[in-house]
């Protein structure tokens, strides 16, 4: 029972890293402003996290012992269910009356969206072993602290007062750390290439929603430059640094 007990909480502890990021971001938008090229850097180099996520820790470590065809097809089914997503959200922003409270809370969806699949990933990743859950929350880590700049600036803009701002800024912490728990539970357990396929599944959902979320804000902030790409490259880098340096 203690053994289960500290499961859970070293789970929890770790889907509250990437909330915590996303905090932390927020709290710099409340005293920083910097320039847009800033901003289109920073999430540039978040975006270079979240490849290097996939490309270095999940699909190595999936194609070491799973079927490749299994995992193909969990990766492009976790890019379909976030288009299903992603379209569900749209219906429903359409439903919504234009607006700065309509605005800001469509921001709000799209980040907790992003939050949710950290979650998934971090308690896909739990189950499968401790160490590639660590890893996975710290790339999160690094790559949420742009995206809660940018959500917490985009609700300044919106004309949210201060005190909800960070309120909302705290409620982020729920999506990621339920979904966590989920997954973690769903796949505890499960055979070792059900474990792979999963986290495979997120894999899909998560690249899909946070590169494609990232990368348009970036764009549409300021235009690309050259130290755009190299700010990608540059968060590509760091990841596959502290990977290696954690093994």
């Amino acid at each position: 029972m203690v053994l289960i007990d500290n499961q859970i909480l070293t789970v929890l502890g770790l889907a509250a890293l990437p909330a915590l990021g996303n905090f932390g971001g927020g709290l710099l938008a409340e005293w920083l402003t910097p320039s847009e090229k800033i901003l289109n850097y920073a999430l540039h180099a978040a975006s270079g996290i979240i490849l290097a996520v996939v490309a270095v820790e999940v699909m190595p470590a999936a194609l070491a012992n799973t079927p490749v065809w299994l995992l193909a097809l969990a990766f492009m089914g976790g890019g379909g269910a976030y288009l299903l997503m992603e379209a569900g959200v749209k219906r429903w922003q359409a439903s919504k009356q234009s607006g700065a409270g309509a605005g800001a809370w469509m921001i709000y969806v799209a980040v907790a969206s992003d939050l949710v699949g950290d979650g998934l990933l971090i308690g896909t990743g739990s189950a499968v072993s401790s160490q590639m859950a660590l890893i996975l929350a710290l790339g999160q880590v690094m790559a949420d602290i742009p995206e809660g700049f940018a959500a917490v600036a985009n609700f300044r803009d919106k004309g949210v007062r201060r005190s909800k701002r960070l309120l909302i800024s705290a409620s982020f912490f729920l999506p990621v750390v339920g979904a966590a728990v989920v997954a973690y539970f769903a796949l505890k357990g499960r055979s070792e290439n059900l474990k792979m396929a999963g986290l495979v599944f997120v894999a899909g959902l998560y690249l899909l929603a946070a590169v494609e979320d990232m990368l348009r804000e970036a764009h549409a902030s300021v235009e690309d430059s050259r130290w755009s790409a190299l700010s990608l490259l540059a968060g590509f880098t760091l990841f596959l640094v502290v990977s290696g340096g954690l093994r």
